[in-house]
């Protein structure tokens, strides 16, 4: 048995905590009275301990207390949800062995490297001592180390080697929980990587790509490659179909010139990368819209004069957070490519790329979300305010179960949608595993994404004061969240697919979600103690039944207006129910039960709440247009 094994064991069976003992040399004040000289008497106003020679706060002294960091400890022997979901649905000793091991790695280790990325970020060097243009963006060492680490880890290979079958992708995804919040945003290009690998997977692991696809997913450093993912144009944002001008121009042998100005490339010191062009004929002409865009790929290389072939960076992107990773705005003059896609099918060829990033964008969502809960936990056991301990405070101690149901219900929507991945990729989905997989995969993207920003800056409130001092690296999380409601769709952009893929499916998907969500509450229809959850569930699914046949009556201009709450609600109910599935496991514990009966308190079906207000009524638009722009609507003073 291994070692790290052995700890898990201890974990499992008797509760684990590593204990870190620290002796400090406290400080005496000494408040002695002085004996006074012949003929003088002591001024009541002298200070007693002005003769003692200690006078706090004078010169260098700044006082005796200092407070305790918060420690970063195990972050997978921290997680008990985590643990248990992955015992319930993934046996696999080695699995566990894996994930302890790389815990500890990522607490003693990964952690300040990625502190590292955030204080010494990128830099671009336009031009080498003699003059030359050389465009060489500047990451720091712990950067590169992220990257080794990546492949040795297997943080992409995993998904593709699938020892574990069709559990596969939670494993990978789980090893990416535990490394996220440490990784200094090596994560993104690692999404961009293993989208780029599930493309080439999708169309057919041969030349051009075969020898990046076995780049992408190796486990040896030196030949492991991470993609880019060029998609963003200044139109752009989510409207690749309007917003692509790049241009693809045919070459006699076959390959093609990229000429475009891509606005916003994230992880540009890629080795490859995939994106779309529009193919000139051969009167210079292209096809507008969605038909005229095809999937490229090309290689990041450089020529005997050290510069970029067919690439010139312009700058890289100021922004709020994320500054950990180059995001550069690229001009591609004569980028050597492929074309991989049939020609005006390149968005339809990229479908499952935005699948695989949408789901990394989650994970990372609640592994923020799980960071700053597992701080705010310790630091409570170390903080004390109104003379006694955060944690011995029931209003603080409310808070911070607030932020923990959050951040079950999400951890376990995203592991959902990580095991429906893993039974498509393994050839063992069924129908309703294809149709939820589509539905929810914009759904959790938009709720987790949403969610990360409220509970980690809810958990930055929880420190106080020190939540907003940078160089704790706590404000890091705050500013690394709000790029994942905005990143691969924001929050109305997936509301508005939600309804696609309703419509394409002809409600297929949603038939899916109703039915799936059912079985889980009969499952649990006998569990006396979450009876209360159970209705609760019940009740939000037959409202959320009731809309969908309401609005499907109305006008589409009502459910467009609805498209934001009707996804809020797919997402609690269904947390609902995976809630109450887990807490009705065998090994489940007390607080599984808590955290579900907690969840199914709030209102699980806003749609219905907000339907009955007549939110979504003919009328709303303009009266928000006036609301917004302070104007009187068009016939009334």
């Amino acid at each position: 048995m291994s070692a790290c094994t052995a700890v898990l064991n201890r974990c499992i069976s008797g509760g684990c905590c590593r204990v870190s003992c620290r002796v400090t040399r406290s400080l005496v004040h000494i408040r002695s009275a002085s004996v006074a000289e012949p003929g003088t008497r002591r001024s009541d106003e002298d200070p007693l301990w002005e003769a003692s020679g200690y006078l706090p706060f004078s010169k260098a002294r700044i006082g005796s207390f200092f407070q305790d960091r918060p420690v970063l400890k195990n972050p997978f022997l921290e997680d008990a949800l985590l643990r248990g979901y992955l015992r319930r649905h993934l046996p696999e000793e080695a699995a566990f062995s894996d994930l302890c091991a790389f815990g500890e790695r990522v607490a003693n280790e990964v952690d300040e490297w990625g502190r590292e990325c955030e204080v010494t970020p990128p830099r671009l060097v336009y031009f080498d001592p003699w003059g030359r243009r050389v465009d060489h963006i500047v990451t720091s060492p712990a950067w590169k180390r992220m990257k080794d680490l990546s492949a040795q880890e297997g943080l992409v290979a995993i998904g593709y080697e699938r020892q574990c079958g069709e559990w596969s992708r939670v494993y990978q995804m789980s090893k990416l929980y535990i490394f996220s919040p440490s990784s200094g945003l090596y994560t993104c290009p690692l999404a961009m990587t293993d989208g780029a690998a599930k493309v080439i997977k999708s169309i057919g692991v041969s030349w051009p790509v075969e020898e990046a696809f076995s780049r992408l997913t190796t486990r040896q450093p030196e030949r492991f490659w991470t993609s880019g993912q060029w998609m963003t144009e200044r139109q752009g944002g989510s409207d690749v179909a309007s917003g692509t001008e790049t241009v693809a121009v045919p070459r006699t042998d076959g390959l093609y010139k990229l000429h475009g100005f891509k606005w916003f490339t994230s992880a540009t010191d890629a080795d490859m990368t995939l994106t779309l062009a529009r193919v000139q004929d051969r009167m210079g002409a292209t096809t507008p819209g969605s038909r005229g865009l095809s999937l490229f790929y090309a290689e990041v290389s450089r020529g005997e004069d050290g510069r970029l072939r067919g690439i010139e960076v312009q700058r890289l992107k100021d922004k709020l957070g994320t500054r950990q990773m180059p995001t550069a705005e690229l001009l591609l003059d004569g980028l050597p490519a492929h074309k991989l896609s049939e020609e005006g099918r390149g968005v339809a060829s990229i479908a499952n790329m935005l699948t695989i990033t949408r789901i990394h964008n989650s994970v990372s969502a609640v592994a923020a979300m799980r960071r700053v809960v597992q701080l705010a936990g310790d630091y409570a056991t170390r903080r004390t305010a109104f003379g006694k301990l955060l944690k011995d405070h029931p209003l603080h101690m409310q808070t911070l179960a607030r932020m923990e149901v959050e951040t079950r219900g999400a951890f376990l929507l995203v592991m959902d949608v990580c095991r429906l991945l893993g039974r498509e990729e393994s050839g063992m989905a069924t129908q309703l595993d294809t149709h939820l997989l589509r539905l929810l995969t914009p759904v959790v993207k938009l709720y987790t994404g949403k969610q990360a920003v409220a509970v980690v800056s809810e958990g930055l409130e929880s420190f106080g004061g020190q939540g907003y001092i940078e160089d704790t690296g706590l404000p890091v999380l705050l500013r690394d969240v709000q790029v994942l409601s905005i990143w691969e769709g924001t929050t109305n952009v997936l509301s508005l697919d939600v309804l696609r893929c309703v419509a394409r499916s002809s409600g297929m998907v949603l038939r899916a979600y109703f039915t799936h969500v059912k079985s889980l509450l009969a499952s649990a229809s006998s569990v006396s103690s979450l009876a209360p959850a159970v209705k609760a569930v019940d009740g939000a699914l037959s409202k959320l039944e009731e809309f969908v046949q309401v609005a499907a009556t109305r006008a589409p201009s009502y459910l467009e207006l609805a498209a934001r709450d009707q996804a809020y609600s797919l997402a609690r109910i269904y947390i609902g129910a995976l809630l109450i599935d887990h807490a009705c496991w065998k090994e489940a514990s007390a607080s599984d039960t808590y955290a579900a009966l907690r969840w199914c308190e709030q209102d699980l079906c806003p749609v219905s709440t907000t339907q009955a207000r007549g939110c979504y009524n003919p009328n709303t638009p303009p009266l928000d247009a006036a609301l917004v722009y302070d104007q009187p609507v068009q016939g009334k003073n």
